[in-house]
């Protein structure tokens, strides 16, 4: 709105044509201004009124505090004595439980310990059963898979079982053997490649 009122004026002021106009100019220029200080103040006056109001606040605030305060220390030394009378109470029953717990509980922990060994001596008879399971499988599907291993290699032909059996045996050599059969091929194919032009 104001920088619509701005750029009126600026126009005017480029377009002026005598001190007349220019005076009228600046009669509403200041009418202008006049209207922004009172928005300005208004604006002002609220943030005033909102600065009492949160020092009324605060005056509720420290009446309630210390009402609250007061409230609370009576209320905190009746439920002092209660709780100190409770807690003789309790402290009497606990005693007696207590006594009675640890008599059952010395009892369970025995029963417990012989079932926990009973159980022990089970689990351990058991695995060891397994494990024995366990290696005696292990080792036939290992010569299983040799005795498969060996009849595939015996199903290759003889050239080439030959080059398989000294890779797994060397594969050093099968890798220099390989290294060297591509380079002679790369050779052939640089030489027919030169041939060809």
């Amino acid at each position: 709105m104001t920088d619509a009122r701005n750029g009126s004026s600026g126009e005017s002021a480029r377009g002026a044509k005598g001190p007349d106009e220019l005076r009228h100019q600046v009669e509403e220029t200041r009418s202008q201004l006049g209207a922004t200080v009172e928005e300005l103040a208004a604006k002002a006056d609220v943030k005033g009124r909102a600065r009492a109001r949160a020092a009324d606040l605060r005056d509720k605030a420290g009446a309630m505090t210390v009402q609250l305060r007061s409230s609370a220390a009576q209320a905190g030394h009746a439920v002092q004595d209660k709780a100190s009378h409770m807690g003789h109470v309790v402290q009497d029953k606990a005693s007696h439980v207590g006594h009675t717990v640890q008599e059952r509980a010395s009892h369970m922990g025995h029963t417990v310990q012989e079932r926990a060994s009973h159980a022990g001596h089970a689990v351990q008879e058991r695995a060891s059963h397994a494990g024995h399971t366990v290696q005696e499988r292990a080792s036939h599907v290992g010569h299983t898979v040799e005795e498969r291993r060996h009849a595939a290699e015996q199903r290759l032909p003889q050239p080439v079982r030959t080059v398989w059996v000294t890779g797994r045996r060397h594969p050093g050599v099968a890798w220099a053997t390989l290294g060297a059969l591509t380079a002679v091929g790369a050779w052939q194919v640089w030489r027919a490649y030169r041939r060809m032009k």
